[in-house]
């Protein structure tokens, strides 16, 4: 079963699969914040109109001040990107035929872009995604020999929220034997800033860490993300940049975002009820979920149940799940969901039943 690589899009699987696409699809393979962009974008979406007849601000503004603000570092320790994507496909080049440790199971675009830069990628693969330990030794003799490790944390598609323990470690370990670290903290916004790591940036300049503005504020279109680092390691990055790598818009309502706190509350609490919800749910009908801290939970079904069969079962009922077979680790026996609105949920759930009581354990 040949499908896309990444979540969203929802008619190039029905495409791909050469399947009848329904009037009413409900795309729960994307993970961005069911509540739409906040308010302020559409409220005030004619006064940005003006920003398309000037050229962006060279440096950023008004986004990098307030991303610097925001977390409370210089200005010349954050670079912006258009997207998370382009600040990975920059960090790739920093590891050019270097050896970069990925952990699995992991969003595949840091392998990609690392392969195309011709790093050497090792893959270290977390065996038990339900516990979600990491394999501390593996990692320890690993990094003596590599030059950056790549962690997903929260991790995307588990949803599951390493050990800061673990992470300390990692990072005190990577000093003695001047291996990089470099976390994506995407998801960390659905969890809390307590998690982050830009705080160890300033006493550890080994330590990368990549945000993205598209999963909390609902702006993928805009295509916005930041890192911080040492500046050191920030103006080497910048320079492989081009130049107005980011348009006026995206910096405008960027900035915008950093300010919706009750927005941000929200969009926590409605995820968080409506993953408790389906947790429970999926363990009741024998499946086995993921400690997901994030919008979106990880599941796979019980053993008597057909995963092909399944995904192709939603389709029809136009669920669209994310699917796994491109994520090491999982193999496509898992699914991701993204926690929607809640008529969307309701017809999750009414496809999830339909299934469970067609497909009982005997």
């Amino acid at each position: 079963m040949q499908l896309p690589n990444h979540g969203a899009n929802p008619q190039n699987v029905y495409g791909q699969l050469g399947l009848a696409m329904p009037t009413d699809v409900y795309d729960f393979s994307e993970n961005v914040n069911c509540a739409g962009p906040p308010p302020f974008v559409e409220a005030r979406w004619r006064t940005f109109y003006p920003l398309i007849q000037r050229y962006p601000d060279p440096d950023g503004e008004p986004f990098l001040s307030k991303v610097a603000s925001f977390h409370g570092v210089s200005k010349d320790s954050v670079l912006l990107g258009n997207g998370a994507s382009e600040l990975f496909s920059v960090l790739a080049r920093r590891y050019e035929n270097k050896r970069v440790i990925v952990i699995h199971p992991t969003f595949a675009e840091y392998e990609r872009t690392l392969k195309a830069a011709n790093a050497d990628v090792v893959s270290v693969i977390v065996e038990d995604v339900l516990q979600y330990a990491l394999p501390m030794d593996r990692l320890f003799a690993e990094m003596v020999e590599a030059d950056a490790l790549i962690i997903c944390t929260p991790n995307n598609p588990t949803g599951v929220l390493p050990k800061m323990s673990e992470l300390t470690e990692l990072i005190a370990h990577g000093a003695k034997v001047q291996c990089d670290l470099i976390f994506d903290e995407a998801f960390i916004d659905w969890v809390s800033e307590d998690f982050s790591l830009i705080d160890s940036v300033v006493e550890n300049r080994h330590v990368i860490v990549v945000r993205s503005m598209t999963k909390m504020y609902a702006i993928p279109g805009l295509r916005l993300g930041y890192l911080v680092a040492c500046p050191e390691i920030v103006a080497t990055l910048k320079d492989m940049l081009p130049h107005w790598n980011l348009n006026a818009f995206a910096l405008v309502i960027g900035a915008g975002c950093l300010d919706e706190k009750d927005y941000c509350t929200n969009a926590i609490a409605h995820a968080t009820t409506q993953r408790h919800w389906l947790h429970e749910f999926l363990i009741k009908h024998g499946c086995q979920v993921t400690n997901s801290v994030t919008n979106y939970v990880c599941f796979s079904l019980p053993q008597s149940n057909d995963p092909d069969d399944f995904f192709t079962y939603c389709l029809a009922k136009g669920i669209v799940l994310r699917h796994t077979k491109n994520f090491k680790g999982l193999d496509g026996r898992w699914f991701r969901v993204g926690m929607k609105d809640i008529t969307a949920m309701s017809r999750l759930h009414s496809c999830l039943e339909e299934w469970f009581n067609t497909n009982k354990q005997g």
